[in-house]
């Protein structure tokens, strides 16, 4: 007997940043959460973009996923200097104290939480995830190191909601290249530069394959 699941999934992209007047992070999750696809019928998809900003993360992150409470966490990084798509498979308890947020601010301490593990792992299928987006057309590759800014940052508060009862039963991060504007993929160097219909195809993959795993996590507790 097939078993429709509902599946409620929160996007997340970031604003503009000292080092990046503009983040394709958001303009990303908001076409994401408008795609239409057989696949994604009820799924309920939340977008929001959050400042760069350590005070608007902790403050925001954590009221989304209590007002929403999301079954899936997806967030979207901008890693300009990638040339691939990034698929991070935990986030450390580091934070750098060198480069300032959208606000000028910079952390108050080099780690997240003193006395916290050195790193928390996503439960996520990486490597399905890393073959879901070579299949939409785009290079990726499994990461290991989210960074020590505004990223990693958001992904470790939303790996520890992860690890409450009523929390989400799936967190992602996801790196993505900075895109060409103009839309036109070329190539200046031998290097491909992106452009944004890239980045759709290759997170459309990605949610469509979060979807389908928590989906099917939910029929095998239905059935246990």
């Amino acid at each position: 007997m097939k078993i429709d699941v509902a599946v409620t999934v929160l996007l997340v992209g970031f604003g503009r940043f000292p080092r990046a007047a503009f983040n394709p992070t958001g303009p990303l999750v908001r076409c994401l959460a408008s795609r239409r696809r057989p696949a994604l019928l009820q799924v309920t998809r939340i977008a929001h973009v959050l400042p760069t900003s350590y005070r608007c993360v902790e403050d925001e992150l954590p009221d989304l996923i209590a007002r929403y409470r999301p079954d899936v966490i997806i967030l979207f990084g901008l890693a300009q200097r990638s040339t691939c798509v990034r698929i991070e498979t935990r986030a450390t308890n580091r934070r750098s104290q060198l480069f300032p947020d959208v606000e000028g601010c910079v952390a108050d301490s080099p780690r997240i939480r003193r006395g916290a593990a050195l790193w928390m792992c996503s439960k996520a299928p990486h490597r399905r995830l890393c073959a879901a987006a070579r299949a939409a057309g785009v290079s990726a590759r499994l990461s290991h190191d989210a960074g020590r800014y505004l990223c990693n940052f958001a992904y470790w508060l939303a790996l520890e909601r992860a690890t409450e009862a009523d929390g989400p039963r799936l967190v992602q991060f996801i790196h993505v290249p900075a895109i060409d504007r103009n839309r036109h993929p070329h190539r200046i160097g031998g290097r491909r530069h992106w452009t944004a219909s890239d980045l759709l195809r290759a997170g459309e993959q990605i949610v469509l394959e979060l979807v389908a795993c928590a989906r099917s996590s939910a029929v095998n507790r239905a059935r246990t």
